[in-house]
């Protein structure tokens, strides 16, 4: 039986999307960055796909004292491994549907030093991309919006690239244009994405080239997160640009969301 294409969405958004934010958080949150500075290891995480060439697909980080660099492709020997059954196992249970029958096979055992650290980054994400309320802190609060910014914008972009047919017929007919998410006096927490006749770019900080087509700019942390989360209908949200841009860019935001609960 073929993969609905629902699945394969989802898929493509938590390998290409929301497990580099693994990065991030193992760098930027301090006791998650201790646990991996003397660390060397190639950690993959995979699913079975009988529908690819390869049987399954997946993702690869390269850890290094620290230092992670993030390859949305399978490795060739990753020292760990998290394989999961099927592509609908994975996505179970990264939305928090968590079975028996969802849990990984692991591989790398003899580092399970690394190992046990990698599991806490991504129980950490997974507390991130499940939080239905905003945090109290501000540095938490800039954290997950951070988080937020980069999986929305990472996440169109992957599903353009797969032919998505809204996504892709907004890039199909668009000219070089640069649509960002911004939060006022915090240049750190911004994401981008790039589209051109088809074609498709995500970025993380601010796009410095030229002036951004259209900004979805909030005026605060709290603002962002009441609008993101869906805690309140309305805040205080600046559209630099024509608001039926800011109409389609937000239809595509929702998108990215509902397939990645």
């Amino acid at each position: 039986m073929a993969i609905p294409q629902e699945e394969l969405y989802s898929n493509k958004i938590f390998l290409n999307a929301a497990l580099p934010l693994v990065k991030v958080l193992a760098t930027e949150v301090p006791s998650l960055a201790k646990k991996f500075e003397h660390a060397h290891a190639v950690i993959q995480v995979s699913c079975l796909n009988p529908e690819v060439p390869e049987g399954k697909v997946g993702m690869h980080f390269i850890v290094n004292s620290g230092e992670w660099i993030v390859h949305t492709c399978l490795a060739d020997e990753p020292h760990i491994e998290l394989e999961f059954k099927s592509v609908e196992k994975l996505n179970a249970f990264f939305k928090g549907n968590i079975t028996l029958d969802a849990i990984p096979k692991i591989r790398g055992l003899k580092y399970a030093k690394t190992l046990v650290s990698f599991v806490m980054v991504l129980l950490k994400m997974a507390n991130v991309l499940g939080a239905t309320e905003a945090p109290e802190s501000e540095d938490d609060q800039r954290l997950l919006v951070k988080c937020m910014f980069y999986l929305l914008t990472s996440g169109i972009s992957q599903l353009n690239k797969m032919g998505h047919p809204d996504i892709h017929e907004w890039t199909l007919k668009s000219p070089d244009r640069v649509y960002a998410l911004a939060v006022n006096d915090h240049p750190e927490v911004s994401a981008y994405i790039r589209i051109k006749a088809g074609k498709s770019r995500a970025g993380r900080g601010e796009y410095k080239r030229a002036m951004p087509f259209f900004t979805l700019r909030f005026d605060s942390f709290q603002s962002a997160l009441g609008i993101l989360l869906g805690t309140v209908k309305s805040g205080k949200l600046i559209m630099d640009g024509g608001p039926e841009f800011g109409a389609q860019l937000g239809n595509f935001l929702l998108l990215i969301g509902d397939l990645a609960k």
